[in-house]
């Protein structure tokens, strides 16, 4: 596996990632919200209501986003608060944004001597689809596509240089 001084001379992301990527959103969903997801092979449409982001910096920079639909958004912040669905509206922002930032930290921590050399960003949500993201990134994304309580999510990482 490479590590991120060896991304740099490279224009993808190293393929070991991804079962790591996988691995941390697959451990964030079981710890915090008590789910299993189900693997998706390839990313479906995702609503796109919410779009939560998380930026990585020191030796490894980019950013990891988490796009889901606002009732994803909702059930997850039911189920960190162990509360009704209908009761969490306010909620859902800061939900998705805290899954998104633990993701980030779980998936760092397991790639080779990052865990201390990389720091993240407090996490930005955003809600709507109307809207493009253009990321610094020096390679394409490196995405993970589930199904959360029957619906798609996404995770996705770019690396920059």
């Amino acid at each position: 596996m490479k590590t991120a001084n060896e991304i740099t001379a490279s224009d993808k992301v190293p393929e070991g990632w991804s079962p790591l990527l996988e691995l941390a959103v697959r451990e964030v969903f079981e710890i915090m919200l008590g789910c299993k997801l189900e693997a998706q092979t390839a990313p479906a449409p995702v609503s796109g209501d919410f779009t939560a982001m998380v930026g990585l910096a020191g030796q490894l920079c980019g950013l990891l986003t988490l796009h889901c639909s606002a009732h994803s958004a909702a059930l997850m912040a039911s189920r960190m608060l162990g509360a009704d669905v209908k009761e969490t509206d306010a909620q859902m922002w800061d939900a998705i944004g805290e899954i998104a930032n633990m993701i980030a930290g779980n998936f760092k921590n397991k790639l080779t001597g990052m865990g201390d050399r990389c720091v993240l960003s407090v996490p930005t949500v955003i809600t709507g689809s109307d809207y493009s993201l253009r990321s610094m990134a020096d390679s394409g994304p490196l995405e993970v596509a589930f199904l959360f309580e029957g619906a798609p999510i996404s995770v996705a990482v770019e690396v920059h240089s």
